[in-house]
């Protein structure tokens, strides 16, 4: 979609050339100093009861008079804020979208002046409502006709607004890579598929990229990574990005993400209803992927690596067994009490090949456990962090992209229930607390470098009628790496 700017002034919207004209109301009083004809519009379908000032109301007009625009959208925001202004753009666009306008002008009053973070969210609620999945289902509905957004703002604003949509553009797009990849079937994004779209990345965006196989991962003493990918005829892929844009010299932020292209469970099968949603289960793969994108789009000056643990876990005769012990990467033995918890040992190697980037900071990003979804739901992501201060910029970027997380705790008395009596570590505690378990194994491997961990095993999808990615944290992830810029 293309999103561009437009130099406008609220009492002149009348003129405004565009298939649609989308007008977004804040508070509960029609606002002083809209366009003549558009303010006529607005108070006539509040009398007439078609329209009200509240948070989530919508009504399309047609052929208002004085307006040259052949559509007029009304949208209440309710009492402003990003969050309320973001929910009224989405329904806007979900209700101009079924129609023929291919050009729509975004106009906002009632509000005290636009910020980067509403232009951004502007930008980002119109992908949503416009996101269309069609890869594998030719009879899906033709996308919308709706290819053009212009943001209407006064010249004040320009450079706001300049800045708030690059962002914006640049997280849609992440965004639009985190939820192709995770919504394709599993024979579709298998682990070399993922390994092909960072390769093509790394070619359209300058970027560096290592892809290692079996035989590197061997000489590497991944075993941990190794006994999950076992089970199956899908070969495994290591997968190493490097955006480089400062100096060498300076140390790496590290996203590493959980690949598990496909989670039968194992020989610790999972029940048959549902499964089909373990193709979600290579979310945390897709967010930093997206991540990736979006600040290479941006261009700060740090270095970013990303890595990508990639394997499916499948039941077969050479599947690794409950009571297997495997060495990691790290040296340290695993007792693999259940095959289903399979993300912590893929991702426990790759935060130890993390250390040789030398990195200011490691963030790893899995849907590692059904524990986090009991606990947050689909509203949070779990946040664990070894330090307040990372802690802190987490959630703070969490706040402002509007993709929220929730700090968990990492108290010592956790690691109890990963004692074994024939390996280092179990890779299962008990049922209490699983989210917060599951975090401690892999502190394990995270102790010579700040680290945190998103469990977004609740927010990476969603089911039912809704069922597909949603791309999060993308929006998280990349706010927290443009503030780690110096």
């Amino acid at each position: 979609m293309d999103f561009r700017t437009q130099s406008a002034s609220l009492d002149a919207l009348a003129g405004v050339n565009a298939d649609a004209l989308i007008l977004l109301v804040g508070g509960d009083t029609v606002p002083a100093g809209l366009d003549a004809s558009v303010a006529a519009a607005l108070k006539d379908a509040i009398k007439l009861g078609d329209f009200e000032l509240k948070a989530g109301k919508t009504l399309v007009l047609q052929r208002v008079a004085g307006v040259k625009a052949p559509r007029l959208v009304l949208a209440a925001i309710g009492k402003p804020s990003v969050k309320a202004a973001r929910a009224a753009v989405l329904a806007a666009v979900t209700a101009l979208k079924s129609r023929g306008a291919a050009h729509a002008a975004v106009a906002f009053a009632g509000i005290e002046g636009l910020s980067e973070s509403l232009v951004e969210q502007t930008v980002l609620a119109a992908a949503e409502a416009l996101y269309l999945y069609r890869n594998t289902k030719p009879s899906a509905a033709k996308p919308a006709a709706l290819d053009k957004l212009t943001l209407l703002a006064d010249k004040a604003d320009a450079k706001t607004v300049k800045t708030g949509l690059a962002r914006g553009e640049a997280i849609a797009a992440g965004i639009a890579v985190a939820r192709e990849a995770a919504n394709l079937p599993p024979n579709y994004a298998t682990p070399t598929y993922l390994a092909e779209q960072t390769k093509a990345l790394g070619r359209s965006h300058g970027i560096k990229v290592e892809v290692l196989d079996q035989k590197a991962v061997e000489k590497l003493g991944m075993g941990s990574f190794l006994s999950v990918a076992k089970g199956s005829d899908e070969p495994l892929r290591f997968i190493v990005a490097r955006y480089e844009g400062a100096a060498k010299t300076v140390a790496p932020v590290v996203l590493v993400g959980k690949g598990i292209t496909f989670d039968s469970g194992g020989i610790s099968l999972k029940p048959g209803a549902g499964m089909d949603e373990m193709k979600f289960d290579m979310g945390g793969a897709a967010s930093v992927l997206g991540t990736l994108r979006a600040v290479a789009e941006l261009k700060p000056k740090l270095n970013l690596v990303v890595i990508i643990a990639a394997c499916e876990n499948m039941p077969s005769a050479r599947a690794v067994k409950p009571g297997d012990v495997v060495t990691s990467m790290s040296g340290q033995t695993i007792e693999i009490l259940n095959t289903d918890a399979e993300g912590r040992l893929i991702l426990c190697d790759a935060l130890t090949y993390a250390e040789r980037f030398k990195p200011a900071v490691v963030v790893d990003v899995a849907t590692l456990t059904g524990a986090c979804v009991i606990a947050l739901g689909g509203v949070r992501s779990g946040m664990y962090a070894s330090d307040d201060e990372l802690a802190a910029s987490l959630s703070a970027a969490g706040e402002a992209a509007l993709d929220p997380c929730w700090r968990m705790p990492l108290d010592d008395e956790y690691e109890e229930g990963l004692k074994s009596n024939f390996a280092d570590v179990a890779n299962v505690a008990g049922r209490e607390g699983g989210s917060i378990t599951a975090a401690k194994f892999l502190q394990r491997f995270a102790s010579k470098y700040r680290w945190g961990h998103l469990d977004i095993a609740g927010t990476a999808w969603k089911g039912g009628g809704a069922k597909g990615s949603t791309g999060r944290p993308v929006g998280l992830l990349t706010h927290f790496v443009l503030s780690q810029a110096r």
